[in-house]
């Protein structure tokens, strides 16, 4: 039987290096997709040494840049031809406006457009494997969520809870529409809320306030850490229980009923068709 492969973004802290650890422990070969080559790195070399895995690497992919995910997933298909776990882990919650290399929001840029990208461009190596598994790290922020179509980038009216709440529940309305599209074969994709989990997800930490807020979060009894918040999206990725079930959320490794507006499936096309024309998706790469 070959090893199966694995992808987690963000794998250099938090939720997606313990993520990593947890997977290459239970025999997947991980693929780290990280950002920084330094913190890289450091992480890959924590994660081998954790794990006692030597089938852990790295490959590079800004999620803030259609051009660096576009050179990821080409970097993974000349090496691999199948993919049996996708998870879309990296995360990010600024305090004040900012935006990507392409102009997008970051929060929307790189918690939903840069993975909505990078897992259509996957989608082949994961309809090659036995059973492909796309596990979305949510939040329940999401009922807060409101997709803003006259101002998705929220160029007007900046607040960290609407561009995170928007962004959260665009992972659940991608999350639905592409289980839709993949129905017809064996890949399932579903979606989770982590817990509150004491990392570094949450705030920017190069700033005063966000530095305060982890000091502090850090030391609350009632976070969770890393490794408990990455539970059930391990659950996701590797559990039997779980392999026909596609389009669901999640919360402590149990399914969890949506709120009315989170499966509004008119809302999920149109949002989806505004993703394609933002990542400017080639026809062929449409699903």
């Amino acid at each position: 039987m070959s090893m199966k492969t694995a992808i987690v973004t963000g794998a250099n802290s938090g939720m997606g290096l313990a993520t990593t650890i947890q997977l290459a422990r239970q025999g997947y070969r991980v693929i780290m997709a990280c950002r920084s080559e330094k913190r890289g790195q450091q992480a890959l070399q924590d994660a081998l040494r954790d794990s006692g895995s030597n089938a852990i690497e790295l490959i590079l992919c800004d999620l803030g840049s259609i051009k660096s995910i576009r050179q990821f997933a080409q970097a993974f298909r000349e090496r691999y031809n199948t993919l049996d776990v996708l998870v879309n882990n990296a995360g990010v919650v600024m305090l004040k406006r900012q935006v990507t290399s392409d102009g997008f929001e970051q929060s929307i840029g790189i918690n939903h457009l840069g993975h909505f990208l990078l897992t259509l461009l996957l989608i082949e190596p994961l309809k090659a494997a036995e059973q492909g598994r796309i596990v979305n790290v949510s939040s329940g922020a999401y009922k807060a969520g409101k997709i803003h179509f006259d101002d998705p980038h929220l160029h007007k009216g900046y607040n960290p809870i609407k561009s995170y709440a928007q962004s959260k529940l665009a992972n659940v309305l991608f999350t639905r529409a592409l289980a839709r599209r993949v129905a017809s074969s064996r890949v399932t994709v579903n979606c989770l809320h982590p817990g509150a989990v004491g990392t570094s997800i949450g705030v920017d930490r190069h700033t005063g306030f966000g530095t305060r807020i982890m000091a502090f979060v850090g030391k609350l009894p009632f976070f969770l850490s890393p490794e408990d918040g990455a539970q059930t999206a391990i659950y996701l990725a590797t559990s039997p229980e779980v392999e026909k079930l596609t389009g669901r959320y999640f919360y402590q490794k149990k399914e969890q009923k949506l709120k009315a507006h989170a499966m509004d499936d008119a809302v999920a096309e149109r949002f989806w068709t505004w993703s394609e024309q933002q990542v400017g998706l080639k026809p062929d790469e449409k699903l």
